[in-house]
């Protein structure tokens, strides 16, 4: 199967000069977390120059550059990812999925003959293709990711953040007494920047930010899987829920791992070769 018959062809997309506050907007009315990012050429035909997401603006509203900038004012070019990686159209599916997960990037843009800008995939459309016998038959703890990155819910936002950007995941497992107790997402970060930028005075927001705890701004109570759940079952979760990864607990309630869209576009090449 050719990637263009998995990707995503109704694109949403932002132009290089719009600002933080138009890619957000964007990002939440459409439920997705990237956008690829265009710019008008000198023969005033829109072209691909980068790929923004809600990891990137995590990661620049929360730095010590941007600090005191209104988002309104950080134009989406500041942010974006200039070096990006596409794929052609014709080019085959589990191809593509390799590309992604050797290089560890959650969407690829995809080009026609003429190297324009006709689809996008991300890790998430390859989930509809894990359902099946071989995915009934395959228990969530034979998957998952057993080395998760995770913190408590008394450690610093900033601590969470910089871990999420170290270890480029983009969600942490809130644990305690070795029980699951939240989620954090860039989402949260961000939301929880914003507010500081709007409600705190500007010259008490790096103290408020630095003083900030996880159990503040953490989703509790979240979604999780266990460890002898079937694959299929999991995958389909995600698809409803739109999470990207689900912490794993066994029958004692205790954490025992993560199962993402990565752990699951790896079984797919797995199988497939």
């Amino acid at each position: 199967m050719k990637i263009k018959n998995l990707m995503t062809e109704d694109l949403i997309t932002i132009d290089k000069d719009q600002n933080l506050t138009d890619a957000l907007k964007l990002m939440h009315k459409h439920k997705i977390s990237r956008l690829p990012v265009l710019n008008a050429n000198h023969e005033h035909k829109k072209e691909l120059v980068g790929i923004i997401s809600e990891r990137d603006i995590a990661d620049k509203i929360g730095s010590a550059k941007f600090e005191k900038k209104p988002i309104s004012r950080i134009h989406v070019s500041s942010v974006m990812v200039k070096d990006i990686i596409t794929v052609p159209e014709d080019m085959d599916l589990i191809d593509v999925a390799k590309l992604m997960f050797d290089n560890g990037i959650g969407s690829v843009p995809v080009m026609d003959d003429e190297n324009n800008l006709v689809g996008i995939v991300s890790k998430a459309d390859f989930l509809t293709l894990a359902n099946g016998k071989a995915f009934d038959k395959l228990y969530v703890k034979d998957v998952m990711s057993k080395n998760i990155t995770s913190v408590s819910p008394d450690e610093r936002v900033v601590h969470a953040r910089r871990l999420m950007i170290d270890a480029k995941v983009g969600r942490l497992p809130v644990i305690e007494n070795d029980k699951l107790v939240g989620m954090i997402t860039y989402k949260d970060l961000i939301r929880a920047f914003l507010d500081i930028k709007k409600n705190v005075p500007e010259n008490h927001q790096k103290v408020h930010l630095k003083e900030l705890l996880v159990d503040e701004i953490m989703t509790p109570n979240p979604l999780s899987a266990n460890e002898y759940e079937s694959v299929s079952k999991v995958d389909n979760l995600m698809i409803e829920t739109g999470f990207n990864g689900i912490p794993t607990i066994n029958d004692n309630n205790y954490v025992v791992g993560i199962i993402t869209q990565t752990d699951i576009l790896g079984l797919l090449i797995e199988l497939e070769s």
